[in-house]
């Protein structure tokens, strides 16, 4: 009863009325409950009572009543962020309220849990420092549980407030346990059984559902398992929920024999199994292949009437894929489509990988004619990226090619996914020809699909190609981007013509594409190789001029091109530059430039510059040891003569 409390009424502003109000309004039983109003109007605050109340009193008033706030709750002023426990509010309420056990603190901290655990968590302990109230197990639950759904941070907060109760002497009740077991640690499950013992409780049907989840959390089956029994021989009972976790779990580890006793003891619980309980075990027995057992269960789940849902199909297509049985999965399959079930990308998915691991893709065409109602164009750009991806070429095609037939508009991730694998299995005419014809589907081809049939002609030199459908890709009006142009000029550069290489250059500059790092290691790359040493190394001044910073790329095909030309002096000084310049060489720099050295009989330095290489961290390779190797045959006496040669290739490397 409040009346044991005193309020000196007579020093409380508004502010603090309308707070104490929503402090209250927690307290009664809405059913019966009685309303208090405060009202402001007046310069003096007063409250008047319900006209009911009899008694006429406005200070005392009893546990069966509720408030209604005037201005503001307590709940909402705890809430604002600017707030602080701190303020004077606590000192208000220590001076004006002998005792607070009456406060509903259970439910505040359930308001304040809103804004985060810390709020609640320092209410908590505010409401601990007020005089004359003690925390009870109620509120100690109810900040448990907050606290455990926050996550691993409060862990500590929490075995902080377990050592407050049994320092405090307060004996929690089965719920306390059951909130530590849904979020303690799987070393500390333990623990909670010795509170069991400690409070003297019972442990109930619900606590041993917790203790199972929580074994089954941690991976525990065993003890899962063995909880099960326990509960089974006090004689509680589960749901079907409780059920298949357990049954999953089981499943997952392989524990056959365990499953199927849950699983028998299911139907004689009369807790009748439902289609996620067969999936569980179908997919165990498909990943043991037990083939009789899992088609046995299939069958078993019609016969019960069970709902064959996506999930179902999937789970039998899966094990019957695992198990090599192809003709069975079809079979499935066609009874799936006649039930009205519409497969989902993963069963497709399924066909392709078993259908691509047989040998047998081309039954791929009887699944696609089966579910040819339920086709739509991501299914088919689906079934196109899934093909491209696992290398089948020629069934990637085919099925793009069905698509294209099928279906008036494109699908713009098939078409580029297409396009992608044709160039990268160097069928550059079926490239071309797509990319001329794409636009008959509703899409428009873009720089990105050019730059991709570009890139693959390029590779394959062929170069004829690419003057023809660059100058288409300008008669439809699209800009080449930068990419393009490095693309060009390394195509060019790749088979010697360095005019042209020259001209995509300069065509960049004019078209306003400033030349990157890679636009330019291209070019000095193509006059280099090509025997244009010094046009070369002017690239080389021009970029440094422009402010671009050569990188190890250029630098080690500048190193290649003066040390094929016998100009290892210059070579050597670009080495050198490209230290003073903080660029780092790699293994590929020193390979070759010590190629370079042991070629032009310059022993010594190739063995101080092998020495400086295990200085800066770099590993040798195959082919650093291999310059070694040649180096240490070599005869002090004897100097070999190199007969210089037109510098060919493309790549950067060591040796030709």
């Amino acid at each position: 009863m409040l009346d044991r409390y005193l309020l000196s009424s007579g020093h409380l502003d508004f502010f603090h009325i309308d707070v104490l109000i929503g402090l209250f309004q927690h307290v009664g039983e809405e059913a019966d409950a009685r309303l208090l109003v405060a009202s402001t109007a007046g310069k003096v605050p007063h409250c008047r009572t319900d006209p009911d109340d009899h008694m006429g009193r406005s200070s005392v008033v009893s546990r069966q009543r509720v408030f209604h706030v005037s201005k503001v709750s307590l709940t909402q002023y705890l809430n604002e962020p600017s707030i602080s426990l701190k303020s004077d509010f606590v000192h208000f309420l220590r001076s004006h309220l002998l005792h607070l056990a009456f406060i509903p603190v259970s439910s505040v901290l359930a308001q304040l849990s809103v804004r985060g655990p810390d709020r609640a968590l320092e209410f908590f302990r505010f409401a601990a420092s007020l005089p004359g109230f003690r925390h009870d197990c109620f509120t100690y639950n109810r900040i448990l549980s907050i606290l455990g759904r926050a996550g691993e941070k409060y862990d500590q907060s929490i075995r902080e407030i377990l050592d407050e109760m049994d320092r405090d002497g307060v004996r929690g009740n089965i719920s306390t346990v059951n909130i530590l077991i849904s979020i303690v640690g799987g070393g500390e499950i333990n623990r909670c059984s010795e509170l069991v013992k400690k409070w003297n409780l019972t442990f109930t049907g619900y606590t041993y559902k917790c203790l199972m989840q929580a074994y089954v959390r941690f991976r525990d089956v065993e003890g899962a398992f063995r909880i099960y029994e326990e509960l089974r021989r006090k004689g509680h009972k589960l749901d079907i929920f409780a059920f298949n976790m357990l049954l999953d779990s089981l499943s997952k580890a392989e524990k056959v024999k365990q499953a199927y006793k849950v699983f028998a003891d299911m139907k004689c619980c009369h807790s009748k199994p439902d289609a996620y309980t067969y999936t569980i075990l179908i997919r165990m027995l498909g990943r043991l292949g037990k083939t009789d057992e899992f088609i046995s269960l299939f069958e078993e789940m019609i016969v019960k009437g069970c709902t064959l849902n996506i999930i179902v199909y999937n789970t039998m297509l899966e094990a019957l894929a695992k198990n090599h049985m192809v003709d069975k999965a079809l079979f499935v399959f066609s009874k799936m489509i006649e039930n009205g079930c519409q497969p989902n990308e993963f069963t497709y998915s399924i066909f392709v990988f078993m259908l691509a691991a047989e040998g047998q893709l081309v039954r791929l065409d009887q699944v696609v004619d089966a579910a040819n109602k339920y086709l739509n164009k991501s299914i088919y750009a689906y079934l196109v990226k899934t093909l491209s991806k696992l290398g089948h070429v020629s069934e990637a095609h085919r099925m793009f090619c069905r698509m294209w037939s099928f279906h008036d508009s494109g699908d713009r991730a098939a078409c580029l996914s297409m396009l992608e694998t044709l160039c990268s299995a160097g069928k550059t005419s079926e490239a071309m020809e797509l990319l001329a014809k794409i636009n008959e589907k509703g899409i428009n081809a873009d720089t990105v699909m050019y730059n991709m049939v570009f890139s693959a002609l390029g590779k394959l030199k062929q170069v004829s190609c690419i003057y023809t459908l660059y100058e288409e890709m300008k008669t439809s009006g699209l800009l080449p981007s930068i990419f393009t142009y490095n693309i060009l000029i390394s195509s060019f550069g790749r088979v010697g013509l360095i005019d042209k290489a020259s001209e995509v250059f300069e065509e960049m500059e004019r078209n306003d594409c400033n030349p990157d790092i890679v636009s330019y290691n291209s070019l000095i790359n193509c006059l280099g190789k090509n025997g244009e040493l010094d046009e070369a190394h002017m690239r080389f001044m021009e970029m440094q001029e422009k402010g671009l910073n050569p990188d190890v790329v250029t630098y080690s095909t500048l190193i290649e091109c003066f040390g094929k030309s016998n100009k290892v002096e210059m070579a050597c000084r670009l080495f050198d530059e490209m230290l003073a310049e903080g660029c780092t060489p790699n293994i590929v720099t020193y390979n070759i430039l010590l190629d370079c050295l042991e070629k032009s009989g310059k022993t010594a330095e190739a063995y101080k510059l092998h020495a400086s290489l295990k200085q800066h961290g770099l590993t040798p390779d195959s082919i650093t040891y291999s310059i070694l190797e040649r180096l240490a045959s070599r005869s002090h006496n004897v100097v070999r003569v190199r007969k210089q040669s037109r510098i060919t290739g493309w790549v950067v490397s060591p040796l030709r």
